[in-house]
């Protein structure tokens, strides 16, 4: 049975700055390189039964960093997340299943103009009230996707055999949400 003890109905917002939301791909088969969006806004609709909860997390894609320039405006351009046609990136949050603290979050993501079905790998970290009295609950969670399934299919052969990028992109997310206003 689905529980997010301490967390009361309503709507959850999605804390930008004590949230991240980050990816690691194969980097010429040897390396991974690391991303993250510093662009992150949501909300979390806590229901009645926590299992029938659903949400939004948007991810504006521009805001892509990997520590490097010339690639994070390669990864921006068409050959990657196309950010003039596709600025954001969506995950809709469908249903939550947690035993314990740990399970699953099923949803629907949203990259590149494509929409699948996604499902998380979660643990929800429990609610705290912070040194300013605000009521806050944290969630970790991950997943793998292929993506080439969202028409993001650039690479490049390389001369000993493989390509430049794996199609597979890992995707880690340490969200934050604030309690909804007392009314």
């Amino acid at each position: 049975m689905t529980t997010l003890n301490g967390m009361t109905t309503g709507t959850w917002t999605l804390d930008p700055a004590h949230t991240e939301i980050g990816f690691s791909v194969r980097h010429a088969g040897i390396s991974k390189v690391r991303g993250q969006f510093s662009d992150v806004s949501g909300q979390l609709n806590v229901a009645e039964d926590a299992a029938q909860s659903t949400g939004e997390i948007v991810v504006g894609m521009a805001s892509v960093d990997t520590k490097n320039e010339a690639r994070d405006n390669h990864v921006r351009s068409e050959e990657f997340f196309d950010v003039e046609n596709h600025p954001q990136m969506t995950y809709k949050v469908t249903g939550v299943d947690l035993t314990d603290g740990e399970g699953t979050v099923s949803g629907e993501l949203t990259l590149r103009g494509v929409t699948k079905p996604v499902e998380l790998k979660a643990e929800f970290n429990g609610v705290a009230v912070d040194a300013f009295g605000v009521t806050r609950a944290g969630f970790t969670a991950s997943t793998s996707i292929s993506r080439k399934e969202f028409n993001v299919t650039w690479n490049a052969a390389l001369e000993a055999g493989g390509v430049m990028v794996s199609d597979k992109v890992n995707i880690d997310l340490d969200v934050e949400f604030t309690a909804p206003e007392a009314n």
